[in-house]
């Protein structure tokens, strides 16, 4: 065989290979000595966040870390090698879409619109977006904006819901994007913005653990309906099938409950203010049932 042939034997081999290594799904990965990549937030409190260590930690990271648990077992393997990925509401889905995570444990919502790129597991809370004001502030509902400073989060529902409503009921806000929660946040402290719009149940873990929580408080009605859920790779139905199943456990064992009142009825870091948030209705008729289809 002469070199030029040799040269494009040795590139098809190395094109099969690659292909073949990306066809892998998370469990064979796994189980030929791959790690576990979790993406995660830095500031969803209380999914998702960094505490005074800067260590990942939250209500979604520990059910993570069970799933975790459930992928060495399914493996055969007596320790699975777990790697945490920082990623922002604005590259979430591109993280998980490209393969650069396995599964993103934060506050992300599962909606048709992200069906199309990413998978989700069964929903671990179901909240609503409401508004972050100053305790001051008159503002109570979304029209109370009208010629006011609204901010959200780049990348997210609650923003999109925004502008949507903006747009068709003419309210004349101008909206704001924030690279980050936390910096939604200061910007309302700020009197940047006259609110921030946001899942209630993160506004509410963001203004516990402001230096002055008091300064705040959380209005309005539910300006949208958020089931969130681990997010996962689209064409691994292996790996998906193992979350589920996991997920599924966890619930109807009611596992899941001692997890979600550590995060929600206990005091959590960094400022180990408890959150007071029962398990509400709406999720706990959705348990009853649990699956990953949802009608949004």
């Amino acid at each position: 065989m002469n070199a030029p042939h040799w040269k494009r034997l040795c590139a098809l081999l190395a094109l099969a290979w690659v292909t073949l290594a990306q066809a892998d799904g998370v469990l064979d990965r796994v189980r030929n000595g791959g790690k576990l990549v979790i993406a995660h937030r830095e500031s969803s409190i209380p999914f998702s966040y960094l505490d005074a260590d800067k260590r990942p930690v939250g209500y979604a990271v520990d059910l993570c870390l069970k799933v975790a648990d459930a992928l060495r077992r399914k493996a055969g393997l007596k320790t699975l090698p777990v790697e945490f990925l920082p990623v922002t509401s604005a590259n979430r889905i591109a993280m998980i879409e490209q393969g650069k995570a396995d599964m993103e444990c934060g506050s992300t919502t599962n909606n048709a619109e992200r069906r199309q790129k990413v998978a989700f597991t069964i929903p671990h809370f179901i909240t609503g977006a409401r508004l972050l004001v100053r305790a001051d502030s008159p503002v109570e509902q979304m029209e109370d904006l009208s010629g006011r400073k609204l901010v959200s989060t780049k990348g997210t529902t609650p923003l999109k819901a925004a502008e949507q409503a903006n747009r068709e009921r003419l309210l004349r806000i101008t909206i704001l994007e924030a690279p980050d929660h936390g910096r939604a946040v200061e910007m309302v402290e700020k009197g940047e913005a006259d609110a921030f719009v946001m899942d209630d149940v993160l506004l509410y873990g963001l203004a516990a653990n402001r230096p002055n929580p008091a300064a705040l408080k959380v209005v309005g009605k539910f300006v949208t309906t958020e089931p969130l859920a681990i997010m996962l790779p689209k064409d691994d139905p292996e790996f998906k099938k193992l979350v589920d199943e996991e997920m599924r456990h966890l619930i109807t064992s009611r596992e899941i409950y001692p997890i979600y009142d550590k995060w929600f009825a206990r005091p959590i870091p960094p400022n180990h203010t408890p959150l007071n948030l029962p398990a509400s209705y709406l999720l706990k008729d959705f348990w009853k049932y649990p699956t990953d289809q949802v009608p949004f």
